[in-house]
């Protein structure tokens, strides 16, 4: 028989210590493994936003369900299969605001949002997700804030990782209260 002291001390450490209010992810790999890496080159870290995780876990849902590696649409794209716009994000970049618009779109964020995605056959984590995303330039640049990021301060970010994708989204407005 369970203890009765031992129920009623469980319960009060979780109500007083998981308070949503906090807005910290409690197990994230990702998000840590992300904003470790810009601490390592002097970046400050990029604060958690629940709004961009929310789009992360979303097209991470779509991607999962929906998506098949082509040559025209690549891992930006969004099918038509949820309550979003559907677009093809092709490598001309043409449909980019349809990516940027994703956090108005299916949150209360204000500001447009910026997606790396990782892509392993064999499975995924968040070691393997950040070492791709480190060997290219495009997606390191936008971690690291160099290249055409150079001038951005990211105040949010959301991450989703699960079978063979890992999803970052990247914000310059804060997150909403």
């Amino acid at each position: 028989m369970v203890n009765k002291h031992f129920v009623v001390i469980l319960m009060i450490l979780l109500l007083f210590g998981c308070k949503e209010e906090t807005a910290e992810p409690i197990d994230n790999s990702l998000y840590g493994l992300v904003n470790h890496y810009r601490q390592e080159l002097n970046l400050s870290p990029v604060p958690y936003s629940l709004s961009l995780t929310i789009v992360a876990e979303t097209h991470l849902d779509d991607l999962i369900q929906h998506y098949t590696l082509d040559e025209t649409c690549n891992l930006h794209s969004w099918s038509e299969n949820g309550n979003w716009t559907s677009c093809c994000y092709t490598s001309d970049h043409e449909q980019a605001a349809c990516m940027w618009n994703k956090p108005r779109e299916l949150t209360n964020y204000e500001g447009a949002g910026y997606e790396i995605v990782a892509y392993k056959s064999s499975g995924i984590t968040a070691e393997r997700a950040l070492e791709l995303w480190k060997n290219s330039n495009v997606h390191n640049n936008m971690i690291s804030n160099q290249g055409k990021w150079a001038n951005i301060e990211w105040k949010a970010m959301g991450t989703a990782i699960r079978e063979n994708y890992a999803v970052v989204w990247f914000g310059e407005e804060k997150e909403p209260e």
